[in-house]
C-alpha cells in the first residue's frame, strides 16, 4: 500500500493487478499472437487499472499540496482478483479500518459506474484426497455434485477443475485434488453450498477409503456499492467525457471485432447512464472488491480502455492493452477518479451521505468472513507456473529508456489490421 498525506478524510484507490493463465497476447495485434506460447497475459486488461489510480492519486496529491487540502490518499493493489484471492484477507488484516471511501476501478469498453446490489458471491475451495483411490474419490465427488445440482436452486452457479489427477494411466495417483467455486446470492446460501460440497467430498472419501481435507482459498460476498459517491463519480465521468477516438483506434477495434466474429461497431462514443439497481440485469459474476464494499463505502469506476465484443478472461481482452485505446481510456478514467476524490475531500456533505448510505446498507446485513480468520493467503497458487514462464517473459519487459512506447519496442505498427 502507498500512502500520502495526513488526517481525515482518508480516500483509497484500488484496482486489480493480476494477469491470467494462458492468455498471453501481443498488444495491438487483432488476432491471437501470444508473446509466450501458453503463458500468462492480460486477458482481463487489469494492467491498466493501476495506471488509472496512480495517475489520479498523483494529480490529487499535487492539488492538495498546492491548495493546502487536508486528507490522506492511499493506493491499494487488488491482488489475484480472478482467484478471489486477497481482499478478504486484507479486510481480516484490518487494512481498511480507518478508510472513509474506496474508489475502485476496472477496465471496460464503457465509461460508467453503478450502485446498489451487483453480482453473486462465492467461496473457492480445494478438496484433497489421499490414498490408494485418490482420483476415484475426486471423480465420485464430481459425479455426486453433478447429480446434486439438479436439487439446488436454479440461481446457484458452481464450477470445478481437477488440479491434480495423476501422471500417467498405469500409475495409481496417491494424491488427487479438485477445486470448486460455489456461487450464490447471499452469505447464508454460499455457506450452505460449501457445506453440501464438503459432505459429498466426505462421502466420496468413505467410498474409497481415502482421507479428505479441504482448504478455503478465497471468497467474495455479492457486491453492494455506495450511491452518493456513484452519483458524484457519474457527474465527473460526464465532465471528463469519452475519449476522442482516432481513425486508427476505430480501425483496430473493427479488425478485432471481425476476428472475434462479433458486431463490428467500433468503440463507444457516449458515457453510460447511471441507472437505479435492476434485479433483472444483475450479473452472475463475482469480484472480491465486494469484500471492501461491505466494510467501507465503495464505488467502482468502469473506464473505456478495451474494445467492445472482446471476451472476458481471454486473450482477446489483451489486444487493446498498451495501445492508444487503453491509454486514452485510462486517462479519461483517471480524470473522473481525481475529480471524485477532490469532491470527497472538499465536500463534507458528500462524505456524510456516503456514510449514511453505508449505515443503512449494513443495518441488518453484517459482513462475515467466508474464510477462517486465522487462515493465511494462498500465495503458493501459480508459483510454479510463474517460475516456468518468467524467463520467457523477461525479454518483453518495457524499456522506456530506449523506446517511446511499448508498441515501438515490440515493432508493432499501429494500427495493424491484417495477418502477414
Amino acid at each position: 500500500m502507498a500512502e500520502w498525506g495526513q488526517g481525515s478524510p482518508a480516500i483509497g484507490f484500488m484496482a486489480d493487478i493480476d494477469g491470467l493463465p494462458e492468455t498471453s497476447q501481443t498488444p495491438g495485434i487483432p488476432w491471437h499472437q501470444p508473446q509466450a506460447e501458453g503463458g500468462p497475459g492480460h486477458g482481463e486488461g487489469h494492467n491498466a487499472g493501476q495506471a488509472v489510480n496512480v495517475t489520479a492519486a498523483l494529480v490529487v496529491q499535487e492539488l492538495m499540496r498546492r491548495h493546502g487540502i487536508r486528507g490522506t490518499l492511499r493506493v491499494y493493489p487488488g491482488v489475484a482478483e480472478e482467484l478471489i484471492g486477497s481482499r478478504t484477507y486484507m479486510v481480516n488484516a484490518g487494512l481498511f479500518r480507518d478508510l472513509d471511501v474506496m474508489l475502485s476501478s476496472h477496465i471496460s469498453s464503457e465509461f460508467g459506474t453503478s450502485y446498489g446490489p451487483v453480482g453473486t458471491g462465492l467461496v473457492s475451495v480445494e478438496y484433497t484426497f489421499r490414498g490408494r483411490s485418490a482420483l476415484d474419490a475426486v471423480e465420485l465427488m464430481n459425479i455426486g455434485w453433478i447429480y446434486r445440482c439438479e436439487h439446488l436452486r436454479p440461481e446457484h452457479r458452481s464450477h470445478y477443475v481437477i488440479t491434480q489427477g495423476g501422471d500417467q494411466p498405469n500409475v495409481v495417483p496417491p494424491v488427487a485434488k479438485v477445486w470448486y467455486y460455489f456461487r450464490e446470492w447471499d452469505y447464508q446460501r454460499i455457506n450452505e453450498l460449501q457445506e453440501i460440497g464438503t459432505r459429498i467430498a466426505r462421502a466420496a472419501a468413505m467410498m474409497t477409503d481415502t482421507e479428505m481435507s479441504e482448504r478455503t482459498l478465497g471468497a467474495a460476498w455479492p457486491g453492494h456499492f455506495n450511491k452518493p459517491p456513484a452519483e458524484a463519480l457519474h457527474a465527473n465521468i460526464r465532465r471528463a467525457g469519452m475519449p476522442q477516438w482516432s481513425a486508427a483506434d476505430l480501425a483496430l477495434a473493427g479488425a478485432a471485432q471481425r476476428e472475434l466474429r462479433v458486431k463490428e461497431d467500433g468503440l463507444k462514443t457516449e458515457v453510460t447512464e447511471l441507472r437505479p439497481p435492476d434485479p433483472s440485469r444483475r450479473s452472475y459474476g463475482s469480484d472480491d472488491i465486494a469484500e471492501v464494499g461491505w466494510n467501507v463505502p465503495t464505488v467502482v469506476l468502469r473506464y473505456p480502455g478495451n474494445i467492445p465484443g472482446m471476451i472476458g478472461r481471454h486473450w482477446s481482452s489483451g489486444i487493446a492493452m498498451a495501445t492508444p485505446i487503453a491509454h486514452k481510456g485510462s486517462a479519461a478514467g483517471a480524470k473522473a477518479h481525481a475529480m471524485t476524490a477532490l469532491d470527497l475531500l472538499l465536500n463534507p456533505a458528500l462524505l456524510e451521505a456516503a456514510k449514511q448510505y453505508f449505515a443503512e446498507q449494513t443495518r441488518e446485513t453484517k459482513w462475515k468472513s467466508l474464510i477462517p480468520v486465522e487462515q493465511k493467503p494462498p500465495t503458493d497458487l501459480n508459483r510454479e507456473r510463474m517460475e516456468r514462464f518468467r524467463p520467457q517473459m523477461r525479454k518483453f519487459y518495457y524499456d522506456p529508456s530506449r523506446y517511446a512506447t511499448y508498441l515501438e519496442q515490440l515493432g508493432v505498427a499501429y494500427p495493424t489490421l491484417k495477418k502477414p
